[in-house]
């Protein structure tokens, strides 16, 4: 079983690294592997909703996107973590984001959760964008005993941030509960919901 966490940061260890870090730990120490992916500081293109992921079943762009893509098949769970700068998540996280779930729809009952991290605010916004692209895509979404942020403008201050980091390894307990849960569900011979045909409906009646 194995967790993966994106770090939207384009600081390969800085205050996302640390809180994702802080889930990590708790997830390893309930028998959960895991891997943190950081988006580094490389320019990422967004979408440009061209259509050629339909028939590729991947992101025509040859980078990151396809990487994250693979990755996120081959784990049992997904933790996208984000700085907050202008009230929001990363734009290269954001950008990222939109061509990996445009590209694939099968992350289906992989649970999933956000983390956000500022100096002050934002946060909440953050993670209410974060968890659309899983709500979109039939992903349990796991919580905490609060919502899932960390405080600090660097590593060192988040150490300080006692609550966060709390909820941090909250969220990893009940990430590891839950995957645990679905793993021996299925094993019991409990499937997930058969999906429905997506129906789309167009508000414009012209």
């Amino acid at each position: 079983m194995k967790v993966l966490l994106i770090n939207g940061s384009p600081h390969e260890n800085g205050t996302t690294f640390r809180a994702l870090s802080e889930v990590a730990a708790e997830l390893n120490s309930n028998d959960i592997d895991t891997e943190i992916v950081t988006v580094g500081d490389k320019p990422i293109v967004g979408c440009t909703v061209c259509g050629g992921c339909s028939k590729l079943g991947k992101c025509v762009k040859d980078d990151l996107a396809n990487e994250i893509i693979a990755k996120i098949d081959a784990a049992d769970g997904l933790i996208v973590g984000s700085p907050v700068y202008y009230a929001s998540l990363n734009g290269s996280l954001k950008a990222l984001l939109d061509r990996v779930f445009f590209a694939k729809k099968s992350f289906a009952y992989k649970p999933a959760a956000a983390v956000a991290v500022a100096r002050r605010a934002g946060t909440t916004a953050t993670i209410d964008i974060i968890n659309k692209y899983f709500t979109l895509s039939n992903m349990p979404v796991v919580s905490s005993q609060y919502w899932n942020m960390v405080f600090g403008s660097n590593g060192k201050q988040a150490d300080d941030d006692a609550e966060g980091l709390q909820t941090m390894r909250v969220l990893g307990k009940n990430m590891a509960w839950l995957i645990k849960c679905i793993k021996a569900g299925k094993e019991a011979g409990v499937n997930p919901p058969e999906e429905e045909k997506h129906v789309r409906t167009n508000f414009y009646k012209g």
